[in-house]
């Protein structure tokens, strides 16, 4: 069982996705600290000249709350101004009008809850693109999950019945590595190769919302990330791959 734990963060980079295309379950690990300013609450496109755009959702705030329980504040017209900057960057890109009513939906609603609004989203864009689908799981929903940090992590792994974890290169500097060994779980290494696609109007930008891939590529977004995917795994810690 191939298993990847992370956090729900709002229309996330490409490289979120072609995780997800690599395992049996994902796990959405929403009931961790929340973190302002972080990739759970923002994320950027760029306009037809190159420029990057912040787009960020305003959050209550709640010293130490987790991300399952962060309450969007909505006193701003936010999602009016996110869509407003998302069709002024790509109405004129390729494949807008293929898929500009799906993205409307994402706006459409008014959600209570940062983590489940995430979640959402994540589901929603991968049955757009058509990628492999794993079974979708909440961390706060498991039970009988016990230890902090690397304890954690493995409790969870175990719960799921997980004999492999792909997790990227960051957490190599604080994971217990011989703990997952010790309990059978091989570590896999994600370093996801960002694949070049055409942009309009400016050179190539990587690191962006995947609303960038979809309007400048659209059809092919999915085949793009699965394909860059497959050769992500480059090594794990016991050498399966």
């Amino acid at each position: 069982m191939i298993v990847a734990i992370m956090q729900p963060t709002y229309i996330p980079w490409i490289g979120y996705f072609g995780m997800i295309s690599l395992v049996d379950i994902f796990v959405f690990y929403d009931d961790v600290q929340f973190e302002k300013q972080s990739w759970q609450q923002r994320n950027k496109i760029v306009d037809t000249k190159g420029s990057e755009i912040w787009l960020s959702i305003p959050v209550f705030r709640n010293f130490g709350q987790t991300i399952n329980v962060a309450k969007i504040d909505h006193s701003t017209n936010w999602r009016k101004s996110h869509l407003k900057s998302i069709v002024q960057s790509y109405s004129k890109a390729p494949y807008f009008d293929q898929y500009c009513n799906y993205i409307t939906e994402f706006y459409d609603n008014e959600w209570a809850l940062l983590g489940d609004y995430n979640i959402h989203i994540i589901k929603q864009i991968v049955d757009l693109i058509g990628l492999p689908k794993p079974t979708f799981i909440k961390s706060s929903t498991i039970s009988g999950i016990t230890g902090s940090k690397t304890d954690r992590l493995i409790s969870l792994l175990g719960i799921l019945g997980a004999d492999q974890y792909i997790t990227v290169p960051g957490t190599k500097a604080y994971l217990e590595k011989d703990k997952f060994a010790q309990k059978g779980i091989d570590l896999a290494w994600y370093e996801f190769p960002h694949p070049k696609y055409t942009q309009i109007g400016h050179e190539f930008i990587p690191y962006l919302s995947i609303v960038d891939l979809l309007f400048n590529a659209g059809p092919e977004s999915g085949n793009i990330i699965s394909i860059a995917a497959q050769s992500a795994l480059t090594t794990t810690e016991n050498n399966l791959i």
